[in-house]
């Protein structure tokens, strides 16, 4: 089965209820996993987690099997979570529908990220027919999208926000639908909201609990390093620490960039500039007219190649944050000033 990523904006589909193992696959790894932990969500019983990469499964395909139809170390019940690249993954889930077809037993539900992939890989075409699987694929959504969805998010969470204040947390958040239902959350706390109760929320109630805004969040950050501009660096990366800024949010607001300035380098051409594109264009790429200047300023530093390396780059940040975040803070001032330098030289 098939469903899009319009299909969960609206909420859980019905055809996932009915999947057990679920490919969710492109370029916004944030959407995809957010899909995921909302399924597993309205599981009810989803149990332990189990955290298995991609690469492992390349490696030793048969150990998605193993797991999957292993009982937890409780006795309860199980889920797992594949984190993977392209069709890392591939080999490991015809070995899981194959051993199943011949009667190896009932398996725990299976949730894949896979960042790279597309609803026409390998593994997607694998499952895209099967009545018990579910491939969606997530693109980088845009400003208006995201308002939407945390409009919803505070529905559910008993909070009545106006478009501006939604905006203002899709905008903190990087466009990152974790971190705004995160922002959600932490608001509806503070007002002592719930659906029972709901609460309107102020602009000023959302300046209360501290949340990252465009002026003090990522958005410095990124345009430092993505601009090469190694005078700001030191400044930047002491922010980092004074703020408190999360790395993973940081890593996943520099990914969203780097996948716009390849969607824009694509449109405009290796040597074209953004003047040439039209007000349409620009809406479709998400360029707001306020980060028109920084976007120009960032893309002379990278070409396409650049930017499919510092794509790759990001996602393996990401799964090393995520594996072990003991050194998170030292992890992402090393990548981002490593990052810095390499746009530098471009200059």
């Amino acid at each position: 089965m098939k469903a899009t990523q319009k299909d969960f904006a609206r909420g859980i589909p019905s055809s996932a209820r009915e999947a057990s193992v679920f490919f969710f696959c492109g370029p916004d790894e944030a959407g995809a996993s957010a899909a995921a932990d909302a399924v597993i969500a309205a599981l009810g019983d989803a149990g332990e987690r189990i955290d298995l990469p991609g690469a492992e499964l390349r490696r030793d395909p048969a150990r998605l099997g193993d797991e999957a139809r292993s009982v937890s170390l409780f006795g309860g019940s199980r889920h797992i979570h594949v984190r993977a690249n392209g069709d890392e993954a591939h080999d490991a889930l015809k070995a899981l529908i194959e051993t199943g077809a011949v009667g190896a037993g009932a398996a725990a539900p299976v949730f894949v990220i896979a960042t790279g992939a597309t609803d026409k890989s390998r593994s997607a075409k694998l499952l895209a027919n099967r009545p018990d699987a579910l491939v969606a694929m997530f693109y980088p959504p845009d400003l208006a999208s995201v308002t939407a969805s945390v409009r919803a998010l505070g529905d559910a969470a008993g909070l009545r926000l106006g478009g501006d204040l939604a905006e203002r947390i899709a905008r903190a958040a990087g466009l990152d639908i974790r971190l705004a239902r995160s922002e959600v959350e932490k608001l509806a706390l503070y007002l002592n909201a719930s659906p029972q109760a709901p609460k309107p929320a102020q602009p000023a109630d959302f300046a209360a609990i501290g949340a990252s805004t465009e002026e003090d969040g990522f958005a410095p950050v990124i345009d430092t390093v993505l601009s090469g501009a190694l005078d700001r660096l030191g400044s930047e990366l002491a922010r980092i620490r004074d703020l408190g800024l999360n790395p993973v949010g940081l890593v996943l607001a520099l990914e969203r960039r780097a996948v716009q300035l390849a969607r824009i380098r694509t449109r405009v051409g290796p040597h074209g500039r953004m003047q040439t594109l039209g007000r349409g264009e620009k809406a479709q790429l998400g360029i707001f007219w306020k980060d028109e200047a920084v976007i120009e300023r960032q893309l002379v530093h990278w070409d396409a190649d650049r930017l499919s390396r510092l794509g790759k780059r990001c996602v393996a940040v990401h799964r090393r944050l995520l594996a072990d975040n003991r050194a998170a803070e030292l992890m992402i001032t090393h990548e981002l000033a490593e990052i810095a330098r390499y746009a530098a030289k471009r200059s």
